[in-house]
């Protein structure tokens, strides 16, 4: 409810004065209805059945000394989750709709291997104690190598992929395979090589789609204009979409599932009850992602759009980027990974980093991001002149930053460009770019990125501020 109400309550505000939404404003409070009861599902299943699992299959993996079969895993692992992941096959159903390049399914594997790969990286640093800040710098060098070489879309869409993969599904078992290999590893520094698996597998996905672009160069048609909104009552209006919802829940629950029964008859040893808690986790997180993708696509995701192009009108184009920047420092605290991420943040520091003080700084980086995002789209601004000096402060920032608080930062910029950002927030700047007449396939994507950035240079801050306070520079 503390996630979803100030979206609502901001919307309602901007419907009864400039940006009436019509039918699109019941279905929006029913969809935010859907999306509390969902979130809560997803989070109880999460915690009782995918983040155990994730611990025992990264502690498993460790404890039976074997490279080739770790990073096997680890490939699978991020192949399979980012194939399945919703908010990756929402991506690519969008950026086919404005740029086709592949066949959406291809985009998606394509997208794939690269989070898998990344995987497999992260676990092989984990074992052989190799520097994070310096695996981070080179990545971050090849990927604006390559970004060098590339047309404009695929920098965006690039960019926007990193951040989209690191949804609901991926980060609860990719952050919790990364606190079981470290606590088989140990060391003395076992607490901060927790994080930054999710920050590594989001390169990933960046450098694969940059690659594509050396070998496509596909032309940039302009949006047609959005389709017309149903007539279906609400109740028909969820309904008529359960069929794609579920289908979408299924193949990203399915191979997951497959996965964890391959890993409890193989790899790990469960009790009856720790089987039955792991059945019962995928069963609460099952129906949790349906009820949540029913609220988002029935809901939030037409009024996103909608509400752009209202705002987009002449008369009320001063207001785009103070919703913009409110509108971020919001959405950051709906998405379900952001949870997940600060809960295990206040745990693994023993309560020495709150909950709250990650919240606010990611809310204060995101809001920032956003509103960027919509001068960006208002103006036709390049995306390089934001990403260059964005992440050169990133990883300048490593230099005095505490490892962990570096690793953590790496790992919000992640979490924090999920479902909500890939859904709402991309419909949203859609619907303003077709309304001030830009061109969405270069103009509206880079938002998920600006969102994925600016994370990157709050919580590093916040990590120096800590660091001094306390003392502890390491």
């Amino acid at each position: 409810m503390i996630s979803v109400v100030p979206i609502v309550l901001l919307v309602l505000l901007l419907h009864f004065t400039v940006a009436p939404l019509g039918d699109d404003m019941p279905r929006f409070l029913a969809g935010a209805a859907l999306f509390v009861l969902g979130l809560g599902l997803f989070l109880m299943g999460a915690d009782i059945g995918v983040l155990p699992v994730g611990q025992k299959v990264g502690s498993a993996l460790t404890a039976r000394r074997s490279l080739p079969l770790m990073l096997a895993v680890g490939f699978l692992v991020g192949f399979i989750i980012t194939v399945a992941e919703p908010d990756v096959q929402v991506l690519a159903a969008q950026v086919i709709g404005v740029a086709p390049v592949l066949a959406p399914m291809a985009l998606v594997c394509i997208i794939g291997v690269g989070v898998g790969f990344f995987v497999a990286v992260a676990m092989g640093r984990i074992i052989f104690q190799l520097s994070l800040k310096l695996l981070l710098l080179l990545c971050y060098l090849a990927v604006f190598t390559c970004a060098a070489f590339v047309p404009d879309l695929f920098v965006g869409i690039g960019f926007d992929a990193g951040g989209a993969t690191t949804g609901p599904m991926t980060v609860p078992f990719i952050m919790a395979l990364g606190v079981g290999v470290a606590a088989v590893r140990g060391g003395s520094h076992s607490g901060d090589d927790s994080f930054g698996f999710v920050g590594l597998a989001s390169v990933g996905p960046i450098l694969a789609v940059l690659m594509l672009g050396l070998f496509a160069s596909p032309a940039v048609p302009k949006e047609e204009a959005a389709a017309t909104a149903s007539q279906l009552g609400i109740f028909d209006h969820f309904l008529h979409l359960l069929p794609e919802v579920l289908h979408e829940v299924s193949m990203a629950l399915g191979p997951l599932a497959l996965l964890f029964l391959c890993f409890r008859l193989f790899l790990i040893k469960l009790s009856r009850r720790q089987t039955l808690h792991m059945v019962m986790g995928l069963i609460y997180t099952f129906l949790g992602v349906v009820m949540f993708f029913l609220g988002v696509k029935g809901g939030f995701m037409p009024a996103g759009n909608t509400l752009g192009g209202l705002l987009s009108l002449p008369e009320n184009r001063f207001l785009l980027i103070p919703v913009a920047l409110i509108l971020g420092a919001v959405v950051v605290c709906a998405e379900p990974a952001v949870w997940i991420l600060t809960e295990q943040v206040q745990n693994i520091s023993g309560g020495a980093i709150r909950r709250s003080l990650m919240l606010a700084a990611l809310s204060i980086g995101v809001s920032l991001a956003v509103g960027i995002a919509m001068f960006r789209v208002t103006t036709g601004t390049s995306l390089w002149y934001f990403l260059i000096p964005g992440y050169a402060a990133a990883l300048l920032l490593m230099r005095s930053c505490p490892k962990m608080f570096t690793a953590i930062a790496f790992d919000s910029g992640g979490v924090a460009s999920g479902p909500m950002a890939s859904t709402f927030i991309l419909a949203f700047m859609l619907g303003v770019s077709r309304g001030v007449g830009g061109n969405p396939a270069v103009d509206a994507f880079g938002c998920i990125a600006m969102i994925a950035m600016t994370p990157l240079i709050a919580i590093q801050l916040l990590g120096m501020i800590f660091s001094r306070k306390t003392g502890d520079r390491t």
